[in-house]
């Protein structure tokens, strides 16, 4: 038995619409679904979550008009004197999209970790350059400021000396970079100034009063102590002598901006 040719080319043409149709509406509902699940945090800025709920939106309403336009026109009449040139056979870009969009639905975005913090140099980590400074009120306490604040900190006043005895009180997660010596750690956390494309690790070096190995990388930490001088990989740097360490959960916004 063979297939007619014309049959199926008549079946694609009713089929393939529909795939431009079911790709718009998944992303739709996957940008909607990292929204109202608190994901979309761990993929953007939290400045940009309006345009992408919008566009959520959008998408879904081009969705269903593009769905009442099929419905009531046959495809072979709208595309009888339309030329497109695409880079992939028709269908494939909408196909592509779609299983995209299926994937994402599937799986949770994960939280960047050490693995990611240690593709830089060590130096990189303590020098921090890319953290833009800020402003800073006299009248926040040192015991105040989040680890990403000390940082901005060091970048506008670099001197380590500045801040001996400071008390802190800071969270993050650990690292055991291979140029720190066993008594050290380094805690961190992951700054996004746009998407988590661009995200970068910043943060210090913390003293031990016993070695590291009860804490395992990756390890999320509330540290407390005071600030203290000492130097590492050759170069004085402002380094947390704890005075106590209690492991935490993952914060449900793992990232700072």
């Amino acid at each position: 038995m063979t297939k007619n040719p014309n049959r199926i080319n008549r079946i694609q043409k009713k089929l393939l619409p529909w795939l431009d149709v079911f790709a718009i509406t998944a992303w739709g509902i996957l940008l909607l679904k990292y929204w109202l699940t608190d994901k979309l945090n761990l993929l953007i800025h939290p400045n940009y979550f309006g345009l992408v709920v919008a566009a959520a939106f959008c998408l879904l309403i081009v969705a269903f008009f593009k769905a009442k336009e099929l419905l009531q026109r046959r495809r072979h009449e709208m595309t009888g004197n339309m030329q497109h040139i695409s880079l992939f056979p028709p269908g494939w870009g909408s196909a592509l999209l779609l299983v995209a969009a299926i994937l994402g639905l599937t799986f949770t975005p994960q939280v960047f970790a050490s693995d990611k913090a240690l593709q830089r140099d060590f130096s990189e980590l303590l020098g921090s350059t890319r953290v833009k400074p800020q402003a800073f009120r006299a009248s926040v306490a040192p015991e105040e400021r989040s680890l990403v604040d000390w940082v901005r900190m060091l970048n506008v006043y670099p001197e380590p000396d500045r801040y001996q005895g400071n008390k802190v009180k800071v969270q993050g997660f650990v690292i055991h970079p291979p140029d720190l010596a066993k008594e050290y750690i380094f805690l961190a956390r992951f700054v996004l100034t746009c998407c988590a494309a661009d995200a970068y690790p910043v943060g210090l070096p913390v003293k031990l009063k016993e070695t590291r190995d009860q804490y395992p990388v990756d390890t999320w930490l509330e540290v407390e102590g005071q600030m203290t001088t000492e130097t590492i990989a050759d170069k004085r740097q402002l380094t947390i002598a704890a005075s106590s360490l209690k492991k935490i959960p993952q914060p449900k916004n793992p990232y700072s901006y």
